[in-house]
């Protein structure tokens, strides 16, 4: 059998050689309402972590790894969406498994929570720190085990970054498919956690249609391994319960990847819209004519602007409300006939001009550009609320008529830049964090524009996770009832909630009889029992 084993990339740092003692980390969480108001920081209490316990985890990961420093603690504090900020009790680095595994069953022991997180790359406040929580920081766990070429899989660790692995197998015509904006940045175990897509998941499918199999550090300590490598396994399908599970199931600390073969011929178009209704138009119609592009993206005027202004230019018309990038590949037979179809669909929609990426290069700079967009718009101002959901293809028109004029009645501007073809929409608000009212704004356009979403027959995420962000609307989309077999099913791989706490599932609930909030208190109950227990 054909294997290849990469080069291991160099570690964070390296081991250090003996234990000492911490004496204390302390939970640096500011109170809720300050002078920036784009802290959405958690309770006010200053904890701190049992010296016995924090002795124990230097000795299991060593010194340097543990990070306690409130300077240090503050790169920790949020993810990509910087609306939600959340200081770490302790960071802990593990450079391998086995460590994971370890410091989890001391910290379990303990009863301290704790949450995985990978390049922070995240737009949901999924991998922050609640409830007191000591952060996994996975950077260190970088390595590509094994390549398979004649099974077409990759072995990889949580923390490689996701485009590593499509330029370690290129050579030999392999790629790995999902591919999100921050494919140069994010980490393979963040994808899990998110089940994460991409511009080309639309043929291709998400991060759960390409992962074989992961091995995951229980909240116990325990360590499995969900799924295998063959197609289909007999049982319940748990590997694709943990996909998506944000962290809230366990901790992934190895996982098998399923490679794809480079196709043979691609085309890239970038056609020119001066509405975004008859852009929008045209997605559906595309899909509707049967043919499925690896990707079909819309940028609209404001991001276009954004990009162009920036060292990301691609060479985009400035000119234009919208812009479709439309992108087939496979077969080279056949591929020039679903071109013209392609071309024939956008002029019909009064498409203003669609011009074909003359060569490779082009078409990456095409792509470079898209890619890019996120970071284009971060010099509009200080802070930018990135909101993801997902509607009907054929709801699209009506949907951003609608999000603009949301935006126009807070006073705000709204950039749209999205994956068109499966309607995951991303409407991004450029504002200052530092003013109170301008907040205040955002997040009343933001629930304006998920209720609008949810109103049309969509959901309230497509690929950025619930997290700490969207909790709250879970609620337009479940019921209590639904939510309680959510909270079951978690119980079954988290019984003590002591696994990335105050994610995804709401845990106040409103009595049916009183009218009065209930928070969940099962895990603290059940904690409580284990404890006299074993007393």
């Amino acid at each position: 059998m054909a294997q290849e084993r990469s080069h291991a990339k160099p570690d964070v740092g390296s081991r250090a050689a003996g234990p000492t003692l911490l004496d204390s980390v302390k939970n640096s969480v500011s109170e809720p309402h300050t002078q920036d108001s784009r802290l959405q920081t958690q309770g006010s209490v200053l904890q701190t972590l049992d010296s016995s316990v924090a002795e124990r985890l230097r000795r299991i990961v060593g010194e340097k790894f543990v990070l306690t420093d409130r300077d240090e603690l503050l790169v920790f504090e949020s993810d990509a969406l910087t609306i939600h900020k959340c200081p770490p009790t302790a960071v802990i680095i593990p450079g391998s498994a086995e460590e994971v595994a370890a410091a989890v069953k001391v910290l379990a022991e303990a009863k301290i929570p704790f949450a995985p997180r990978g390049a922070g790359t995240g737009l949901s406040g999924g991998a922050l720190s609640r409830s007191g929580a000591v952060i996994f920081e996975m950077a260190r766990l970088n390595r590509i085990l094994e390549i398979d070429y004649e099974n077409r899989t990759a072995t990889v660790e949580p923390g490689v970054i996701n485009v590593h692995i499509s330029q370690a197998t290129a050579a030999h015509g392999f790629h790995y498919a999902p591919d999100p904006s921050s494919q140069s940045a994010c980490t393979i175990g963040g994808n899990i956690a998110e089940n994460s897509g991409g511009p080309h998941c639309l043929k291709y499918g998400m991060t759960t249609n390409h992962i074989l199999s992961v091995d995951v550090v229980l909240p116990s300590g325990e360590v499995i391994t969900l799924g295998g490598a063959g197609i289909d396994r007999p049982g319940y399908d748990l590997l694709g319960l943990f996909v998506g599970s944000e962290g809230t199931f366990g901790i992934a600390v190895r996982a098998k990847v399923k490679l794809t073969p480079l196709p043979e011929a691609i085309q890239t178009m970038l056609a020119e819209f001066m509405t975004v209704t008859d852009a929008s138009r045209t997605v559906s119609e595309i899909i509707a004519a049967g043919i499925l592009p690896a990707a079909l993206e819309m940028l609209d005027g404001a991001t276009i602007r954004a990009i162009e202004n920036s060292i990301f230019a691609g060479g985009f018309p400035t000119d234009v409300a919208a812009l479709l990038i439309i992108e087939v590949d496979g077969l080279a037979a056949g591929l020039d006939g679903i071109s013209d179809r392609l071309q024939q669909i956008c002029l019909q929609n009064n498409a203003r001009a669609v011009r074909t990426a003359k060569d490779e290069a082009e078409r990456l700079k095409l792509w470079a550009a898209r890619k890019r967009a996120f970071g284009a718009m971060g010099r509009v101002d200080t802070d930018l609320m990135v909101q993801d959901a997902t509607i009907p293809r054929s709801k699209l028109p009506e949907v951003l008529d609608e999000i603009y004029r949301i935006a126009g009645r807070h006073g705000l501007e709204v950039a749209n830049v999205f994956h068109a073809g499966d309607g995951n929409l991303h409407p991004n608000i450029s504002f200052d964090g530092r003013d109170p009212d301008q907040v205040r704004r955002v997040k009343s356009a933001s629930d304006e524009i998920m209720k609008l979403c949810t109103r049309v027959g969509g959901s309230i995420t497509g690929e950025h996770g619930v997290g700490l962000d969207k909790i709250d609307f879970m609620k337009l989309i479940f019921s209590d009832e639904d939510l309680g077999r959510m909270l079951d099913v978690r119980d079954a791989f988290n019984p003590l909630g002591l696994c990335n706490p105050g994610k995804v599932i709401p845990s106040v609930k409103t009595c049916r009889y009183c009218g009065f909030a209930v928070e969940d208190f099962r895990h603290k109950l059940r904690g409580e029992h284990e404890s006299l227990d074993h007393a």
